[in-house]
């Protein structure tokens, strides 16, 4: 599943960043705190949207 938005794109690079250790969990916060609990490859295909063409942000 891609990402909708670039900053879902940007939140899941750093969960994943997070989940395989390279940065501190302790460090994350908002949408990327709370996806830690996806599995890694589900963050490596948010992670790995390309950003152009998509909205920073969008609403629910």
């Amino acid at each position: 599943m891609p990402a909708k938005s670039a900053a879902q794109q940007k939140a899941a690079g750093a969960a994943l960043s997070a989940k395989r250790g390279d940065t501190p969990r302790s460090k994350l916060k908002g949408a990327s705190k709370s996806m830690l609990s996806m599995t890694e490859k589900q963050l490596e295909e948010f992670a790995h949207t390309r950003r152009k063409g998509k909205p920073e942000h969008v609403k629910h």
